[in-house]
């Protein structure tokens, strides 16, 4: 790289416009929207899509909603014109769908194109010229004049000849490509003077389509220029402003965006931003931020999974991880504050009637996705995020201190094994910790019985394979086990006891019990859980847990292996 750019490189020059609206104003509505995933996608694919893939794209686009799809570059090579040909000839094309062809300002080239679309019900030829200085000057070495005449004379002649085809309703298309590198009053001239020569009015609008062929600059110049054109051209009430954006500059979404504010109507682009170079504006990306700003984009992507495997089907492009809206990724958190803010936003979401869940700009189920990779664990991951898996999926809700020790555990193992943990992981993760203590003290069964005003309990438990049959009382079942405990030496506390159902209902709904115990003049805590169908036969299993855990910290730390 130069230290120097500036001797390689110069500044865009900023439009003049002092008293520019576009920045008070805001999206309300969606634009017409054009898909040009078959003809502009296509095109700068490494293996262009074959038949098959083309009409599965088509029919895709369809259902999705687009009303105007560009299908093909048909005086450009024979495939492309026999895909015209079978869709008008099969009726592939609803009657609400108007296709759109693509062809460059040359005699021959326009009459083939006119011909592929005979016996279309309606159609938009798209023409298009370069106008900036460089192509006027070095690839055509012609004057502002010629090129002005050069576009004229194809209006005129695509005028002549869809005139000779009644059948069809025709709508013209004009691009002049390289606009944003074109003089503001050159533009200008040269679509006045398209609008002229079509006849342009209200009942026969011309689409002018004013592309960033190559991104250039920054978003709000663009939408200066297009403010700027909005503002001048001649017959405005018979004109569809339409833009094209590229994303050489990684803001296309913005740049379309803006371009709306400042007076664009339609929006050309590709599905998930396709297309040459860097590709063309997503049109997923934007319609889904009109969504998450209420306004309805008119398209449907409420399988937003199906349509990605089908581009990428048809494409043979994978889409990225972090694709917004669509990506494996991009409803995922690893992070321990997010997931922890997730966590709660769910708690609450279902009593208000806006979606205000953090960092979740969208509902995912509004597109099709699930919660089940909203929150993922790995090293970074903390408390909240745990804790939200274990519910949503395992139906058990911890306690707050229980999240936080069972975080501790889980962040051991990450890091140790290192990489992420799934639901399902975790869940083993939780039993092998908390449920599945058996040594040096098993449960086996028990009977309450009634003492005065007191509980009584009989425990049968089975300490290192021998079986010790205990009674103990108390103010409760629990006390009443803790006492129980204490005649064979067994010193524990209870700190903090809470109880949840779990999933299911009825006869179907288990109990979860949570115990957090200490040993017996000792600081030293830890959390036992049981789960059954009878409450307190969770309680009970909570509490041999617990103290087989407070049994093996003891050992870890070097102190007596039996809990006493």
């Amino acid at each position: 790289m130069l230290k120097n750019p500036a001797s390689k490189y110069s500044p865009f020059p900023p439009v003049k416009l002092t008293d520019r609206q576009w920045p008070n104003r805001t999206i309300d509505r969606a634009p017409i929207w054009m898909s040009t995933d078959l003809r502009d996608g296509n095109q700068a694919l490494f293996e262009p899509m074959s038949v098959e893939r083309k009409m599965r794209m088509f029919h895709t686009l369809c259902d999705i909603g687009f009303k105007e799809i560009e299908v093909a570059f048909p005086s450009a090579s024979q495939t492309d014109f026999d895909f015209v040909r079978s869709l008008i000839e099969g009726q592939h094309i609803p009657a609400d769908v108007t296709i759109e062809v693509l062809t460059q300002a040359r005699e021959h080239l326009i009459r083939r194109t006119i011909d592929s679309l005979a016996g279309a019900r309606r159609a938009i030829v798209h023409v298009y010229t370069a106008t900036s200085k460089p192509f006027r000057e070095n690839v055509f070495g012609m004057s502002r004049a010629e090129v002005v005449d050069m576009a004229v004379s194809a209006v005129r002649l695509i005028r002549q000849l869809t005139g000779e085809r009644p059948q069809t309703e025709w709508v013209l298309e004009y691009s002049p490509e390289t606009f944003t590198a074109t003089e503001l009053d050159f533009a200008l001239e040269i679509c006045d003077a398209v609008t002229a020569a079509w006849g342009a009015n209200r009942d026969d609008r011309v689409i002018l389509n004013l592309p960033t062929t190559v991104e250039m600059t920054t978003p709000n110049v663009y939408a200066d220029q297009i403010e700027w054109m909005h503002r001048h051209l001649a017959r405005r009430d018979s004109v569809i402003l339409s833009v094209h954006p590229h994303n050489d500059r990684g803001t296309a979404v913005a740049a379309a965006e803006l371009a709306m504010m400042a007076g664009a109507e339609r929006v050309e682009g590709c599905l998930f931003g396709n297309g040459e170079r860097t590709g063309n504006v997503d049109i997923v990306t934007l319609a889904l931020n009109l969504y998450t700003q209420g306004i309805s984009p008119q398209l449907d992507f409420s399988d937003i999974n199906a349509v990605a495997r089908t581009v990428e089907h048809c494409s043979r492009l994978p889409i990225h991880p972090r694709h917004p809206y669509v990506g494996d990724l991009v409803f995922t958190a690893f992070s321990g504050s997010h997931q922890d803010a997730i966590r709660k936003g769910f708690g609450v979401q279902s009593t208000e009637g806006h979606w205000r869940v953090p960092y979740l700009p969208i509902d995912p189920a509004d597109v099709g996705r699930s919660y089940d990779s909203v929150i993922r664990i790995n090293s970074q991951s903390g408390k909240g995020g745990i804790a939200y898996l274990l519910e949503a999926e395992y139906g058990v809700v911890l306690p707050r201190r229980l999240q936080v020790e069972f975080s501790r555990v889980v962040q051991a193992h990450t890091d140790s094994h290192g990489g992420e943990m799934s639901a399902a992981a975790i869940w083993q993760l939780f039993a092998s910790t908390y449920l599945a203590g058996e040594t040096p003290m098993r449960y086996v069964e028990h009977h309450l019985v009634e003492h005065g005003e007191a509980q009584g309990i009989r425990l049968t438990i089975e300490i290192d394979g021998q079986v010790h049959l205990l009674a103990g009382e108390g103010n409760g079942p629990i006390d009443a086990a803790v006492h129980a405990l204490h005649s064979i030496g067994v010193g524990v506390q209870v700190r903090s006891y809470e109880e949840r159902s779990m999933a299911g209902t009825g006869s179907a709904a288990s109990a979860c019990a949570f115990l957090e115990l200490a040993r017996a003049g000792s600081s030293r805590e830890c959390y036992g859980v049981g789960i059954d169908g009878n409450i307190v036969t969770a309680s009970i299993r909570a509490l041999v847990n617990g103290v087989n855990r407070l049994s093996a910290s003891a050992a870890d730390s070097g102190g007596e292996t039996r809990a006493a």
